[in-house]
């Protein structure tokens, strides 16, 4: 019986390292950028909620980014569905793990769903604003708007579901540490997508 307990527990402990190394956003493989677009990223960051997150997760991109409103909302949106995407699939993962209780299954199978929601409003949203144009500008900005304050919603909702004291303290820190920062990649990327829409306008 204990050895078994130990197995399981390795297990588990594999997939926690494997779901806490997924957001490191890291400068490995950073491309050398102009200094006008690093500082555009540094300031456009500033307005966000968390500066820092923003400016880190950018960084890479600024050679593509340049100084364009329109290109950072992009690539802030590219890389919370990405971040997205990664959590959902170790989540799943992870919800197949030995040692869990059923409200901690739950608890990531609701998660799951509301990764999916998020996942899909992020794609509607980087889909329309690659054809935002003319006189549909401020309806579609509106739907981008929309989609990606669902997706911070939806987000909170599942980082709410590790709240309670049912959940293992460790399953609770893995998981739910994993899902606001996505949160905050949320925040951002809809500070940023407000911000073009105000340059715009």
């Amino acid at each position: 019986m204990a050895s078994a307990f130990s197995y399981d527990s390795f297990g588990f402990l594999l997939i926690l390292v494997a779901f806490s190394s997924l957001i490191n956003i890291s400068s490995a493989g950073r491309q050398i950028a102009p200094k006008t677009s690093i500082e555009f990223i540094r300031t456009s960051c500033s307005s966000t909620t968390y500066p820092k997150l923003c400016y880190e997760s950018l960084l890479t991109q600024a050679s593509m980014i340049q100084t364009s409103p329109q290109l950072i909302a992009h690539a802030a949106l590219n890389v919370t569905l990405s971040t997205a995407k990664s959590t959902s699939a170790l989540m799943v993962k992870l919800a197949k793990s030995q040692g869990l209780k059923p409200t901690e299954v739950g608890a990531m199978q609701d998660c799951v769903e509301e990764l999916e929601d998020t996942i899909d409003e992020l794609r509607k949203s980087i889909s329309e604003m690659g054809q935002l144009k003319g006189s549909n500008f401020g309806l579609m900005i509106n739907d981008i708007q929309t989609w990606v304050s669902a997706a911070l919603t939806d987000e909170n909702t599942c980082a709410d579901g590790f709240g309670g004291k049912n959940i293992n303290g460790s399953v609770k820190t893995a998981v739910r540490s994993k899902i606001v920062t996505i949160a905050h990649l949320t925040s951002n990327a809809l500070a940023l997508v407000n911000s073009y829409a105000s340059f715009h306008g």
